[in-house]
């Protein structure tokens, strides 16, 4: 069964793009960090902390630069934004 988590805890997300965006692209994707690697076709991981709404616009920007989405994984667990958890 999948694990469940609250829509305000913030995870780190990887986040893999067929495309080559270099890091100038950092502020548009909520300053998520931004390494290409290959060149035939260059794939871009964005990389960072993020809750569900973020995410959610990342992958609406994502989907307005019409990029190919090859995956997207939680891989950390960060606080939960706003009260005292931060």
């Amino acid at each position: 069964m999948a694990e469940e988590h609250n829509a305000d805890e913030r995870l780190v997300y990887q986040i893999k793009l067929q495309g080559g965006l270099d890091d100038r692209w950092s502020d548009w994707f909520n300053g998520l960090t931004v390494v290409v690697e290959g060149e035939s076709p260059p794939i871009t991981t964005l990389i960072g902390p993020t809750d569900q709404a973020g995410l959610r616009g990342i992958l609406n920007r994502i989907w307005d630069l019409n990029l190919r989405l090859i995956s997207v994984v939680p891989i950390e667990t960060r606080v939960q934004s706003g009260g005292d958890g931060r």
